[in-house]
């Protein structure tokens, strides 16, 4: 029985998983977006935020406590240097998981997983959205398409002149 436990044990034992953990995360910070499969990147989410949560707040401390995680000394630098400029105003869910369909393979269901602010396509939806907002008149659909066809064939007579 799994009574009270609340992570996934991705099958493997502890030593191995904050290998895999640890690895993924260094991944992740250094190429701001990876492949992998649902649940590793389920498990990636819980243990890398905190991590990056840390980065908010540069001091000895925070540095030596991330690296304890990573232990890759460049990866800590591009967390408290570059992520943290991006991610300062950001109260949580630095991550996003996008699903991409099952592996041909196994099956598996696989995922990207990316830092949230590094998507430029996305910002540039959200800024879309927001600059196209317009005002609607209360003319019904019909009456609004019916205009541009009447005026069309009027352009289309001096031509064949």
């Amino acid at each position: 029985m799994r009574h009270n436990k609340s992570f996934n044990h991705l099958g493997r034992k502890k030593a191995h998983r904050d290998a895999l953990l640890s690895n993924m995360t260094i991944s992740l910070i250094m190429h701001k977006r990876i492949f992998t499969t649902l649940a590793k990147a389920k498990a990636l989410r819980v243990y890398a935020e905190p991590l990056i949560n840390r980065a908010k707040e540069d001091n000895t401390h925070n540095r030596r406590v991330v690296f304890s995680y990573l232990q890759n000394k460049y990866a800590v630098t591009e967390l408290f240097r570059e992520v943290a400029q991006k991610i300062a105003e950001r109260n949580g869910g630095y991550t996003r998981i996008i699903k991409t369909g099952n592996r041909l393979g196994d099956n598996a269901k696989t995922c990207f997983i990316e830092l949230v602010d590094y998507n430029e396509n996305m910002m540039k939806e959200k800024a879309a959205k927001k600059a196209t907002r317009t005002r609607r008149s209360r003319k019904s659909a019909s009456e609004a398409t019916a205009a541009p066809v009447a005026e069309a064939p009027a352009a289309e007579e001096p031509k064949a002149e």
